[in-house]
């Protein structure tokens, strides 16, 4: 199966293109760059021509880098790409906020879509992919952590009872500010920490708590010079009880890190959703006085979330079950968003 490459963004050449080099899941089909209507829409006509051929001369230059590097075709807009007889899948690492119509696009023309996450700003446009996906296409949302090996370790040794019973867990992600031009801190490109660090945090604690998982405080944060949420927290809750805690942000000191809090003992790891390829993260059991130092697995989760997106091309069942973790995802984006005032 061929897949394709909608923009050259970042994430994609840095992360995306070795791992489907290194797992040949897939054949590389090519890079789409976009065509000036596709870049800047109806702005279009009152920006001038120099300024239109200067950056879609610089967005080809960076689409012929893929090609230079891994071969493939370069097309000339997104739409070509798309409607290429010649792919069988799609991935998009666009901005949030372009999502929707891109993804919506490419399962209309018949595509498996590989988006990064989150897969819509909204419940209702991420229901409306999975409504056109009608069971037939793969939709798979890029929360690639899941995939980590070091995540069944980590729940191994909680149901090994070795912290004792679960009081209480503990998710912090968040980085500094970055450049001020950056998608992240742009309300029309679906920007903010919510559906940025956030979701990350959210994604896990519900895989923490499990299917009785509820969202019961959201808040979310502004900085003055910014029209998003910029920091932000909230707590989940399952039936049995357990609380998870989660506080995200993106113009924060760095943190990537778990805590569970146990009534014998305490887990604490960091690097839990951002670790590289080949990376060893650790885990420290804290009891009492004494504080364990143990390797977790190391692994590849961009590639085995490529791997998990042709099982779901394979795979009507596997399929079926990433169309309900994208919309139990966006459920909760969506709740949080009400209980915080975020519009």
């Amino acid at each position: 199966m061929k897949i394709a490459v909608l923009c050259p963004s970042e994430i994609a050449l840095r992360r995306f293109m070795p791992a489907l080099q290194a797992n040949g899941a897939f054949e590389f089909g090519g890079i789409g760059a976009a065509s000036p209507a596709e870049w800047f829409g109806e702005k279009l006509k009152d920006i001038s021509s120099s300024v239109v051929d200067e950056l879609i001369w610089k967005e080809k230059q960076k689409a012929k880098v893929f090609i230079d590097q891994f071969g493939g075709k370069q097309y000339k807009s997104y739409e070509d790409l798309i409607h290429a007889s010649e792919l069988d899948a799609v991935y998009i690492p666009l901005p949030p906020g372009l999502h929707y119509h891109w993804a919506a696009a490419a399962l209309d023309a018949g595509k498996h879509v590989f988006v990064e996450k989150p897969a819509t700003t909204t419940h209702c446009n991420s229901s409306d992919l999975v409504e056109k996906a009608a069971g037939k296409l793969a939709l798979h949302e890029n929360y690639m952590f899941v995939f980590h090996r070091q995540l069944d370790a980590i729940e191994s040794i909680l149901a090994s009872g070795e912290i004792g019973e679960i009081r209480l867990i503990r998710i912090s992600f968040g980085f500094p500010r970055r450049a001020t031009n950056d998608f992240r801190y742009n309300k029309s490109l679906g920007g903010g920490a919510l559906l940025d660090c956030g979701g990350y945090t959210i994604r896990y604690a519900t895989r923490l708590l499990g299917d009785s998982a509820r969202l019961v405080a959201a808040q979310a944060n502004a900085v003055s010079g910014f029209d998003v949420d910029v920091f932000g927290s909230a707590t989940m809750v399952n039936d049995q009880g357990v609380t998870a805690q989660m506080a995200f942000g993106m113009d924060n000191n760095y943190k990537c890190d778990l805590e569970v809090w146990g009534s014998q003992g305490t887990l604490f790891t960091g690097r839990v959703l951002t670790a590289p390829a080949g990376f060893i993260p650790k885990a420290e059991i804290r009891k009492g006085n004494e504080t364990e130092s143990r390797d977790l697995p190391a692994d590849d989760a961009f590639s085995k979330s490529i791997e998990h997106f042709k099982a779901c091309i394979c795979d009507p069942d596997i399929r079926k079950k990433q169309y309900t973790a994208i919309l139990k995802q966006a459920e909760y984006i969506d709740q949080f968003k009400q209980m915080a005032g975020i519009q």
